[in-house]
């Protein structure tokens, strides 16, 4: 998963996710920043929404079913690994991804998981802080491995 596909299937499902929310397009137009003309085509399909206005889209309605669905439970952490091309350090505490991850490895406290939707991958430690993430696999098991034999 990269910018593009990030882009494309927030703007696909942006009128779901305004629906979702209860707004009308003058509200969510006035909320995630853009004119009402703009919100209207990208509903209509007509444009894609910016990288900038995904962002918001994703932060705003992160509780979302339909961005829950697109992302995991996570939504914030798929952007932020994108937009930074991968994380690593301790970041934030998290569930230990009962619902949305796949774990590939466990070793010397470190868990390695493979998120179910967006495919990027992260690292946490004994209690479940998040970190390391990475849209690359070979990246993820090395900084794994590196982690597991204690080379921080």
């Amino acid at each position: 998963m990269n910018r593009d596909d990030i882009i494309q299937q927030v703007s696909e499902k942006l009128r779901l996710i305004r629906t979702e929310a209860g707004y009308t397009q003058d509200k969510m137009a006035e909320i995630i920043g853009v004119s009402k003309k703009t919100l209207v085509q990208i509903e209509k399909g007509r444009v894609l929404a910016n990288w900038s206005t995904v962002v918001a889209i994703c932060a705003l309605f992160r509780e979302t079913e339909t961005v829950q669905f697109l992302f995991g439970s996570e939504p914030l952490e798929v952007i932020e690994t994108v937009a930074r091309e991968g994380i690593d350090y301790r970041k934030s505490k998290t569930l230990g991804g009962r619902v949305w991850w796949k774990v590939l490895n466990r070793d010397n406290g470190f868990i390695l998981q493979q998120n179910i939707l967006s495919k990027h991958f992260r690292i946490l430690d004994e209690k479940n802080y998040r970190i390391f993430s990475s849209l690359d696999e070979n990246q993820s098991q090395q900084r794994f491995k590196e982690l597991a034999q204690g080379k921080d």
